[in-house]
């Protein structure tokens, strides 16, 4: 059985044009033509113009095709095998680009204006956008939510590495309190709950008492949340729930 030359190009996706051209270069002569001269391909020459496709698709240049294909040692075999590698290799390095691109599309959501290099430099192993989608799910709707990406995406790196610094060193202060066993209605306690009220305020939204609430009994409902401060030391996600609420008492909210 043969097939014409639209046959092929309809087969392959491929334009009737690159087929003459393939043609005209020696690196896909058909193996047959009708009495009219018009070009009639076999199954050997498909099966050729796959091996052309799939090293074509890999970047190779037209004159390398042709030496890997006319190489008279050459090992069906091998060549699909090095196709196998190749095309592996290509996969991977198209799913790390597309991790990339969906990560700078998550961080553009959030207003994290930050290549991923520089995120990993400021964030380290913590992704921000890590709850992105449930936060714009739960949220989305919000003046606080609204006036938090407006804010964040005019941050800089250097924004984000105080934002950071800031965090950290609370983050130190807060877990070493609870260590010492200072309990959640002491002054101490409080003030620190009070600045992590304003540290949201200064950084992202405006954080009302009432709200500031809503966070607390957040971060020992939600499990995520309570996992990520007990990483600081054991019952300080409770502890800092207990202290906000006892924040807010003594600012009569």
């Amino acid at each position: 059985m043969s097939f014409s030359v639209g046959q092929v190009a309809g087969f392959a996706g491929i334009t009737v044009r690159t087929l003459h051209h393939y043609d005209e270069i020696g690196l896909l002569v058909p193996s047959g033509r009708t009495h009219a001269g018009h070009r009639r391909y076999a199954d050997a020459d498909l099966d050729r113009l796959q091996q052309i496709l799939f090293y074509r698709e890999l970047g190779f240049p037209l004159d390398e095709v042709a030496a890997l294909l006319d190489d008279p040692g050459a090992d069906p075999r091998a060549h699909l095998r090095r196709q196998h590698e190749l095309l592996t290799a290509r996969i991977e390095r198209l799913s790390r680009m597309a991790a990339a691109v969906e990560h700078a599309m998550e961080a553009r959501t959030m207003g994290i204006d930050l290549t991923p290099e520089e995120r990993f430099e400021v964030f380290g192993d913590h992704d921000p956008e890590q709850y992105a989608e449930e936060t714009e799910r739960r949220w989305g709707n919000t003046e606080a939510y609204a006036e938090s990406r407006r804010r964040t995406a005019r941050y800089t790196k250097a924004d984000w590495q105080r934002m950071r610094a800031e965090s950290d060193d609370w983050n130190t202060r807060y877990a070493t309190l609870v260590a010492d066993g200072v309990p959640p209605a002491d002054p101490g306690a409080m003030d620190l709950a009070e600045e992590h009220r304003r540290h949201i305020g200064r950084w992202f939204y405006e954080c009302p008492y009432a709200m500031h609430r809503c966070l607390g009994e957040m971060y020992v409902a939600d499990a995520r949340f309570t996992a990520y401060y007990d990483a600081l030391g054991p019952g300080v996600a409770a502890h800092l729930n207990a202290a906000i609420a006892a924040n807010a008492d003594r600012h009569g909210a």
